[in-house]
């Protein structure tokens, strides 16, 4: 398998020649925290055998939240969270894509037109729900944005999971789409995506930032029948915290040139890509989010402070949403290279000195 970091350190001089000039500090510390991430130049911890006290130095991983390497642990904690927000009720996908007309908005102000994508994208589910005869309440939904195609071109879109129910609070009733002779019936497309094209201009006209002269008439809005809700968010957050692409997906480092493997969405086949050391780090780099964005966020009955009206909608529905928790993976243990027993961590983030050497001070009572 080959390591992100092994192509940054193999192509930066080259992508900083050509790319320099376009790169945000924010990607620019993504660069250099997905180079140095679990390497002898990152912040090292010190770890200490349980059985003979043995210790040595193990490299940090960078934690940033587009490197390959890290956040699996943050990744499967999101999905716990969601998974216990779950309702019984049929549940959708709804993707609501920006136009490639736009995109360049988006990657000049990414703050901005980000946050309204997945603020006009609730808008619109919400007043979808309001307006449905059976429902006529508030919706949940988790949301969370995607800035990459299959092919990890910039491609900004947000998937909403959507239980097809509502809360009426003035009323204090519970409404749930009712089942058809094709199964659930959720919104229009068309007229989903009608609605939101005229919110998110006419948000990015108050926001003060300057519309293209063209744009389509015509825009994009998905809704998929995704059963009781548990698989759509895996799908999702396997993309969440684990960067765009994974490792063992890059297949070829060599020639100056990089190969990727991704998955066609239109034929379900597997394909290769294959770029230039530093237009492939460039692709990766373009999806590095604004400092402190949120990309995945909860809405209406499903957001975070709803806790307590989530339990009294289990307790009274007589529903366990446990049953669809996934298993936990451990994270698996250090072991001692001498005899074999748990090592554990006694000092993080020892940085190192200019002359390459890690300064370490002793613990107290221990001899090192």
């Amino acid at each position: 398998m080959i390591r992100f970091g092994s192509v940054i350190a193999q192509f930066e001089a080259d992508f900083m020649t050509q790319f320099r000039h376009r790169l945000s500090f924010e990607q620019l510390r993504a660069l250099s925290a997905m180079r140095d991430c679990r390497s002898p130049a990152s912040p090292m911890m010190q770890v200490q055998c349980e059985g003979c006290d043995h210790q040595k130095l193990v490299p940090h991983s960078c934690g940033h939240r587009l490197c390959p390497h890290c956040q699996h642990h943050e990744s499967q904690q999101w999905l716990e969270r969601q998974m216990q927000r779950l309702v019984p009720a049929d549940y959708f996908l709804l993707t609501f894509t920006l136009p490639a007309e736009l995109r360049g908005l988006a990657a000049a102000h990414a703050d901005v037109v980000f946050d309204l994508l997945m603020r006009c994208a609730w808008e619109t589910v919400h007043r979808f729900s309001q307006n449905d005869r059976q429902l006529q309440g508030t919706p949940g939904a988790i949301a969370v944005l995607h800035t990459h195609s299959r092919r990890l071109d910039f491609h900004p879109h947000v998937h909403l999971v959507v239980p097809a129910a509502a809360l009426d609070a003035a009323k204090q009733r519970w409404r749930r789409k009712r089942r058809g002779k094709n199964g659930v019936y959720l919104f229009n497309e068309k007229a989903m995506a009608k609605v939101f094209r005229a919110k998110m201009l006419a948000a990015i006209e108050a926001a003060g930032i300057g519309l293209p002269a063209c744009y389509p008439r015509e825009w994009v809005a998905h809704c998929q029948s995704v059963g009781s809700g548990e698989k759509a968010l895996i799908y999702l957050g396997r993309y969440l915290y684990r960067g765009v692409i994974r490792e063992q997906d890059i297949l070829a480092c060599e020639n100056g040139r990089v190969s990727f493997r991704y998955r066609n969405a239109k034929t379900g086949k597997s394909e290769k890509r294959s770029l230039t050391g530093a237009d492939f780090l460039w692709l990766i780099l373009q999806h590095v989010l604004p400092k402190g964005f949120r990309r995945a966020r909860n809405f209406g009955f499903l957001h975070a402070n709803c806790k307590r009206l989530i339990g009294l909608l289990h307790l009274l529905l007589k529903f366990d949403p446990s049953r669809f928790t996934p298993p936990r993976k451990e994270r698996p243990a250090m072991l001692c290279s001498c005899c074999g027993a748990v090592m554990v961590i006694v000092r993080t983030r020892i940085r190192s000195t200019s002359s390459g050497v890690v300064a370490v001070p002793p613990l107290a009572g221990v001899a090192i």
